[in-house]
């Protein structure tokens, strides 16, 4: 369904949102399999505190489309094109009804949301055969959850955005992957107050994302013995899934 990524070696990948968490832990996983990085977030600071040797420091921001295109002009004028592009950007507030922010939530979503449009649109052009572009969404994208008010529209937005390139671009040989993790260790996580199922760490998330890469899937989900129950439960007719939902989750 994508191309098959075995070898990073010498390839060159472009990782927006790199400066904690999972895309951290990608950047520096990726440095050591011999991948050419070009790493942007906002932090140049937080960027060279990942210590990865040779890769272009790009500081941007994903919800200004005129900084993005700065960042990939300087992409070009370094390397001449781009073999993977990979949105890893987020932000996340837990946010129910009761405590609904539309100034939060629109943040939100444009971080998860727009912000992937924005540099999708920037790099379409750039994107080659067996190379491509990949967004990491959420299994909070696959139906409706508590508190999950401006998270979840986010990714399942970004789900769908996704599903459609794919259906354009797979014909020319170019990959688009989305990636759906359940709960992973990480600053924005740490604002929740319930237990996390099958919680992992960004650096086992990182290596279930490249093992995604080399089996070639369009959506690679981990890990499966929490994501394969959500997934189940997205089939579920909404007289079940609902009160499946409030037992599970107490809400």
């Amino acid at each position: 369904m994508n191309p098959r990524i075995r070898d990073w070696q010498g390839r060159r990948v472009w990782l927006v949102g790199a400066s904690t968490g999972i895309g951290a832990a990608l950047a520096q996983q990726l440095a050591g399999q011999g991948a050419h990085l070009a790493l942007s977030a906002r932090s140049r600071g937080r960027l060279e505190s990942l210590g990865c040797s040779g890769a272009l420091l790009l500081p941007c921001d994903v919800t200004d489309a005129a900084s993005l295109a700065a960042a990939r002009q300087a992409l070009l004028d370094a390397w001449g094109g781009i073999d993977l592009v990979i949105y890893l950007a987020g932000d996340y507030r837990p946010m129910g009804a009761a405590d609904f922010d539309l100034t939060q939530a629109e943040r939100i979503v444009a971080v998860n949301f727009t912000g992937a449009m924005k540099l999708a649109a920037c790099v379409l052009p750039d994107l080659q055969p067996g190379g491509g572009i990949a967004f990491v969404a959420s299994v909070a994208g696959y139906r409706g959850l508590p508190r999950a008010l401006a998270y979840g529209p986010g990714k399942a937005a970004l789900i769908h955005f996704a599903e459609c390139l794919h259906l354009e671009l797979a014909p020319r040989g170019v990959g688009v992957w989305v990636i759906n993790p359940g709960f992973v260790a990480t600053r924005l996580t740490a604002q929740n107050d319930f237990a996390m199922p099958a919680l992992l760490t960004p650096p086992q998330a990182a290596q279930a994302m490249l093992a995604g890469f080399r089996a070639s899937r369009f959506e690679i989900h981990f890990p499966r013995r929490f994501t394969r129950v959500m997934k189940l439960l997205a089939l579920l007719p909404y007289r079940w899934y609902f009160p499946l939902i409030r037992r599970f989750t107490g809400e």
